[in-house]
């Protein structure tokens, strides 16, 4: 109906989250969204102010998009579902933003509840009998923070802010709200809704007693280190960091980051895993981090003292996890960060200092050596450190680096090192097929940055590039991917070997992980997006290819170098008797 969006619910929810200051729609819309996209264009036409809507033409890629926005803006954004089928689309990109702890309204519709035209939205087409199911919230469930659904217009603008107000609350993370095609076109008779009243809950700080406390244990240890892989996430926290410790003579292990939290050519930076690190550290501080070391690869000392910080120092919602130590505390990184340094500047006695920093940067330095030394031996063939030094050399401090290389994470951190805050992401979850259209969101979010995705051609195939390459011609959001492609699961193969070395599979060269580097995988993207479509086997070629491809960035067009591997695995395909094909 003509202008009647303007007493809606469906009104009431886009200016809910105008207020609250979200940005950015990211949606892939359907038939339960009429009413919304009536209010859109209702406001639009008003000349009222309402989130830029981006659309994704997979779901997945809408929340991976998201995900990336709210990552470099530091606010929760918004992404549109198409009720049961669009929210299962979803799929793991909802894993990562929990596990990241990354704040997100997803809003689905749910199919109509009446179905003989008794109100406005009633069932229309024969997909709104496949579309009920009886509980469409439990697809999100195990990951979201909450979930309900709108059920009038009433209360629609004090339901939005309550979901942003819980995903913008430590630790943060996705909220689910749902609103049938009745309810989103039925009058609301709500009132306005002030945001600065439905604020986040405040940061937390850590006690004053714990304060002393560990800032006395470093003080009195040799080689302490601090642990993190998300403390970066507040900006203003690395320069925090990297004056603690200074001060303290405190090593820093980033541990499997999903944003860089200390400089990588510090003295005191330290590394990617602190299993080798552990039978020589005697105070462990682990911050906004859920896993600092694996129990299977290395232990603490026995007589290590354990400090766990963080906005859920239990992972709560991990049914399987812990770790002993002699202090958990539930405080906000930013916020403990500062008091741990604060507290330096009283400390009577910082111990030998000086010594430890020493160890430290003997140590550091001993690790870059060894590191230099992996760029050797590739025998003519590209290699994950050769890729890592020749893209180095191509960009600048300020690129933003987002890292999906999977099994080959770390080696692309130790080759691309990165020593600005926000100029390294990675999802901080284990679902694949994150970094095309978190690309998108990241640029979306920093226009003047150029972004570059690292991954590998598994994690490529999963991430839907031909809908995340749409997203970046449509929306003028181009960025540089440079595909590792070892033409397999690599991850896969390494776990097999690492539980059977000595197995059949092993052996037999049969993992069933052969991606056999036949598809285009550039061409995907030219197609899609047309995106420049390289592909390098040597470090001339690829330096060529980079040099194109960052060219083609500049001007506004994204591009995909397929750098070649040695392939991880010779195992054919063959043809079964029944014409199908196994690997």
């Amino acid at each position: 109906m003509t202008g009647g969006s303007r007493e809606t619910a469906a009104r009431a929810v886009i200016e809910g989250l105008t207020a609250y200051g979200v940005e950015v729609v990211f949606g892939n819309l359907g038939s339960d969204h009429t009413a919304l996209i009536d209010a859109l264009a209702d406001l639009h036409e008003q000349g009222e102010r309402v989130p830029a809507v981006v659309l994704a033409p997979h779901e997945a890629s809408a929340l991976a998009a998201a995900h990336g926005y709210a990552l470099v803006r530091g606010r929760a954004q918004a992404v549109f579902v198409h009720v049961d089928v669009g929210t299962a689309n979803l799929g793991g990109a909802v894993h990562n933003a929990a596990r990241a702890r990354v704040p997100v309204l997803l809003f689905a519709g749910l199919t109509p509840y009446t179905m003989e035209g008794e109100l406005p939205g009633s069932r229309n087409s024969y997909p709104n009998h496949l579309q009920d199911i009886p509980d469409q919230h439990g697809l999100v469930r195990p990951y979201v923070k909450w979930s309900y659904d709108l059920r009038t217009g009433a209360n629609a603008r004090q339901l939005v802010s309550r979901a942003l107000q819980l995903a913008q609350s430590s630790p943060q993370g996705p909220v689910y709200l749902t609103g049938a095609r009745e309810v989103l076109a039925s009058v609301s008779t709500g009132r306005d809704v002030d945001p600065q009243r439905w604020r986040a809950v405040e940061q937390s700080p850590l006690q004053r007693s714990l304060v002393e406390e560990i800032l006395a244990a470093v003080a009195g240890a040799e080689f302490p280190v601090l642990v993190t892989s998300s403390l970066g996430r507040d900006p203003d926290s690395v320069a925090v960091l990297v004056e603690l410790a200074e001060a303290l003579g405190l090593g820093v292990v980033e541990a499997v980051p999903d944003v860089l939290s200390f400089p990588a050519d510090h003295e005191l930076h330290v590394g990617f895993m602190a299993e080798p690190l552990l039978s020589r550290a005697d105070v462990l501080i682990a911050v906004d981090t859920h896993a600092p070391w694996m129990p299977t690869r290395a232990t603490p000392r026995d007589d290590a003292r354990i400090f766990v910080l963080g906005p859920d120092p239990l992972n709560e919602r991990t049914p399987l996890w812990y770790l002993e130590a002699e202090a958990f505390a539930r405080a906000d990184s930013p916020v403990a960060l500062r008091q741990l340094r604060d507290g330096v500047r009283e400390l009577a006695d910082r111990g030998d200092v000086g010594g430890r920093r020493a160890r430290l940067a003997a140590e550091h330095a001993a690790q870059r050596e060894r590191w230099r030394g992996e760029r050797d031996g590739g025998a003519g063939r590209l290699t994950v450190p050769l890729v890592c030094a020749t893209l180095e050399r191509a960009i600048d401090p300020s690129t933003i680096v987002l890292n999906e290389a999977i099994s080959n994470a770390e080696t692309v951190f130790r080759h691309l090192p990165r020593t600005h805050p926000g100029t390294r992401f990675a999802s901080g979850g284990s679902s694949l097929g994150w970094s095309s259209a978190a690309a998108v969101g990241i640029k979306l979010a920093r226009p003047d940055a150029t972004v570059v995705s690292i991954v590998g051609d598994g994690s490529y195939f999963l991430s839907e590039p031909s809908s995340s390459h749409w997203m970046a011609h449509r929306y003028g959001a181009p960025f540089l991917t440079v595909i590792l492609d070892n033409g397999g699961w690599n991850a896969t193969k390494q776990n097999v070997i690492r539980q059977h070395p000595d197995g059949p599979a092993a052996s037999s060269d049969r993992f069933w992980v052969n991606l056999a580097q036949e598809a285009d995988l550039p061409g995907v993207a030219a197609a899609a997006g047309g995106a420049y479509a390289g592909t390098a086997s040597t470090v001339a070629e690829l330096e060529e290819q980079l040099r194109i491809g960052l060219e083609a960035v500049a001007s506004g067009r994204a591009a995909v170098v397929s750098a070649r591997l040695a392939p991880i695995s010779g195992q054919r395909a063959v043809v079964l008797t029944t014409g199908v094909r196994s690997a």
